[in-house]
């Protein structure tokens, strides 16, 4: 599967949270994050999440949700998965009107410290196109421009509604381990 390197979408929207930048540990939060609690961060989306690994035991997030138009199940391994940085990276099967495809998903979820006790969260995700989805346009009879501008939209007004949800969630977790003395 070769990934090209034009960008489909590419969106990224900030929470601040009430909660000091040292107590935030989003890799545990992501890697622990109960299916409920996914579904309630951008309900109707948000349809299922599970946590695995690949088989060479790198950590592995799976989301299946609806962006635009489309039902998409991401299969996101983590390249990067630290406190206040996590770079997860699918190769996103996208199920749409007109059939199946895929797309490329880098998904960034990063901590600032504020100071005050606050940490900013911010939820980057970055939609590369594949030669399967060149191919599915082109079979189609959609142009780039198109698919990328249907895309920006139904993906960029997702993670406007989904990143406070994600913030206030990872919020909750790290008080929840300050309470129970994990953090």
């Amino acid at each position: 599967m070769k990934i090209l390197e034009q960008i489909l979408s590419q969106s990224a929207y900030s929470h601040e949270i009430d909660v000091p930048f040292a107590e935030v540990d989003i890799a545990e939060w992501l890697f622990t994050l109960p299916e409920a609690e996914y579904l309630r961060c951008c309900a109707p989306d948000h349809i299922a999440a599970g946590i695995t690994t690949t088989d060479d035991g790198r950590r592995m997030s799976i989301n299946v949700e609806m962006i635009g138009a489309g039902l998409v199940v991401q299969h996101y391994v983590a390249e990067e998965a630290t406190p206040s940085y996590c770079r997860m990276n699918s190769i996103s099967d996208v199920f749409t009107p007109n059939g199946r495809t895929q797309v490329n998903v880098v998904w960034e979820l990063i901590a600032e410290d504020l100071g005050g006790g606050r940490t900013l969260y911010t939820n980057r995700v970055t939609a590369h196109p594949t030669d399967a989805f060149m191919t599915f346009l082109g079979e189609h009879g959609v142009a780039f421009e198109q698919a990328a501008a249907a895309r920006q939209e139904a993906g960029g007004d997702h993670n406007r509604r989904e990143t406070p949800f994600f913030a206030e969630s990872i919020a909750r977790r790290a008080l929840a381990r300050r309470v129970s003395g994990n953090a």
